[in-house]
């Protein structure tokens, strides 16, 4: 786990090259990358929404700490992030922000592929992508994912958004851990007024790869006696979500997402 996982002293970080993106143009509403090596471990970096006019905005970045946090809270294996306020540089122009960096969580001899493309592999006649999971073992993972989807509303779970690794030699096939929680919460919001005026249980589409369009229908996809064993989140968990990040996002940002997250929790567990 990187710690700690926010750094607040502003980092000097212009060296890193933002145009090696991937998914990402570099236009309008992207969400850069890029990487490094430190001591052989290859870091990724990851952006909040970016734009050449309005620069960076956003706090996609934010929210994979605060769900990173969550996740480890309920006993859910995830990769983890750090946070970092730094000093970037994109197309020659400085900008100051927050950042989050992964480390890269393929073992040496593993190799990766999207779930998409490996379903489009190895399914059978007619099997779906729920049942296709289902034979491969991977049943508790899918439903552990559906269930942090709802609670966190994330609207980006597509079939790249969900890796397997592979390691050809013990011939092991299984989920990477889960990553990529940025566009969840209340990311789609930029001013004080829409965040207040944000339903926590509002249903909102989404994108998810196994599931349907909604958030809450997936839930019905878990069987009842199949139903995830997680630990209990707590009212007092809220100073653990947000600790170091006061001056990150503003106050209504964390009472908002606060109140989606607990809202959502206690609905899953009278279910």
């Amino acid at each position: 786990m990187l710690k700690p996982d926010v750094i607040n002293e502003i980092q000097d970080l212009r060296y890193l090259n933002w145009a090696r993106v991937r998914h990402s143009s570099g236009t309008a509403g992207s969400y850069l990358k890029a990487y490094d090596k430190f001591r052989g471990i290859k870091r990724y970096y990851k952006l909040s929404c970016y734009d050449s006019v309005n620069g960076i905005t956003g706090h996609e970045s934010v929210n994979e700490i605060i769900v990173d946090r969550l996740l480890t809270i309920l006993g859910i294996e995830h990769l983890h992030y750090q946070l970092i306020h730094a000093v970037i540089s994109i197309d020659s122009q400085d900008h100051e922000t927050y950042l989050c960096v992964s480390e890269d969580f393929k073992q040496p001899g593993d190799s990766k592929i999207a779930l998409d493309d490996y379903y489009e592999l190895e399914r059978e006649k007619g099997e779906s992508i729920l049942s296709f999971c289902r034979r491969m073992g991977w049943a508790d993972y899918i439903y552990r994912m559906l269930v942090v989807d709802y609670l966190i509303l994330n609207r980006d779970r597509h079939g790249a958004n969900i890796e397997i690794l592979r390691d050809s030699q013990r011939g092991i096939t299984h989920p990477a851990p889960l990553f990529d929680h940025g566009l969840s919460l209340v990311y789609s919001c930029r001013t004080d007024e829409e965040v207040g005026a944000f339903d926590p249980m509002d249903d909102k589409p989404v994108q998810s790869y196994v599931g349907s369009r909604s958030a809450l229908d997936n839930l019905s996809l878990i069987p009842e006696r199949e139903k995830p064993v997680l630990r209990r989140l707590e009212e007092r968990d809220r100073a653990v979500l947000f600790a170091g990040l006061e001056e990150v996002i503003p106050q209504i940002y964390r009472d908002k997402i606060w109140e989606i997250i607990w809202n959502r929790w206690r609905y899953y567990e009278d279910i």
